[in-house]
Order: C-alpha cells, then sequence, then structure tokens
C-alpha cells in the first residue's frame, strides 16, 4: 500500500442536499503527520486471499521478510507462484536474486513502466484503504497496523475472486435500430 502516516484520513458523510442553509461537508483540521511506516501485500486473484505485513519502512529486508511469509501462506502443492511486480528499484535487487535461488518455485513478472492498471492489487489497495484508514483518525502507528490487520482479516473472511474493472452495474437493455429524436419545437 506504500507508506502510511497516523493522520486523519478523510470519508464520507452523508449530508442533506435540500437543507437550506445549505450543509458543508467537514472534517477535523490534523495538523502534521505522527507516526509513519509501510504496508506490504499480497493478493491471490484466483481464490480472493490476501495477506499484509506493516513494517516501520521499506527496505529490501523487510520485503525479503514478507516474501518469506507469503511462501509460508501459500499451500505446498501450488508448483508456481508467479509475483507481478512493479519497476521499483527493490525489485531487481541481488538480495531478491538469491531469494530466488532459495525459492524454486516463485517467478518473478515485472509490469511494464507506467503501467500500473496491469497489476491487480492496485485496484485492491484502494479497497484495503477504504476498509482500513477511510474516516478514521490514528494516534500511533499500532492504531494503523490493528486497522490494516482488522481489514485484511474481514477480506479474508469474505473473499471472493478479485475482478479487474469497473463494478458492473445493471443498465437497461440497449434498443436496437435508429435513434429516434424527440420533436423539438
Amino acid at each position: 500500500m506504500g507508506p502510511v502516516s497516523a493522520k486523519s484520513y478523510p470519508g464520507q458523510e452523508a449530508i442533506k442536499v435540500t437543507a437550506r442553509p445549505a450543509l458543508r461537508a467537514k472534517q477535523e483540521i490534523d495538523y502534521g503527520r505522527r507516526d509513519i511506516g509501510y504496508v506490504y501485500g499480497a493478493l491471490w486473484e484466483t481464490t480472493g486471499d490476501c495477506w499484509t505485513q506493516c513494517y516501520p519502512q521499506r527496505a529490501k529486508k523487510y520485503f525479503l521478510d514478507f516474501l518469506c511469509f507469503v511462501d509460508q501462506q501459500v499451500p505446498a502443492e501450488v508448483e508456481r507462484i508467479y509475483a507481478i511486480m512493479d519497476n521499483l528499484e527493490m525489485h531487481h535487487s541481488n538480495d531478491l536474486l538469491l531469494f530466488m535461488l532459495t525459492h524454486e518455485r516463485w517467478e518473478f513478472v515485472y509490469q511494464p513502466t507506467y503501467a500500473a492498471y496491469l497489476n491487480l492489487i492496485e485496484p485492491w489497495w484502494k479497497v484495503l484503504r477504504s476498509l482500513a484508514l477511510k474516516g478514521r483518525r490514528f494516534q500511533t502507528w499500532k492504531e494503523i497496523e490493528d486497522a490494516v490487520e482488522d481489514a485484511t482479516a474481514y477480506w479474508n473472511a469474505h473473499k471472493h475472486p478479485f475482478v479487474w474493472g469497473r463494478r458492473r452495474r445493471h443498465q437497461p437493455p440497449r434498443r436496437s435500430g435508429m435513434a429516434v429524436l424527440p420533436n423539438v419545437a
């Protein structure tokens, strides 16, 4: 999910739009960041399983620790793990090559530069941020860790295969044929 800091995160509050005088959305002013950390995550899109871990910073050692954690979570009968990675510098380190030597079932697939939309975890991060952070105020990093852990547990309790793309909403069927314009006087 990237760097996350202990601060207020805006939420959505229902406002009566018909009230007069009109009401405005309000959020408490939050001055500065308090604690900061980094959240790593993995999503198995076909089953909906997800794993997250919180660390104090973004570093190779924490990334490799997270990969080892994910390796333990994926069942042993899975012969191949394809990890889709962006082009972050730590994803191309020598330590990662050593990880691949000791964990033969892992294969890393790098997405093209500036193509985050190809990575399925990006829209999933949006869902996790909504579940864990939206509309809440955090004073410490521990509170954020607990919120991310609770959101991950909630997702895994209600997991389903992750579908890429926008939510499909019901739309009335289109009529075939020519369009008929109304008479304009």
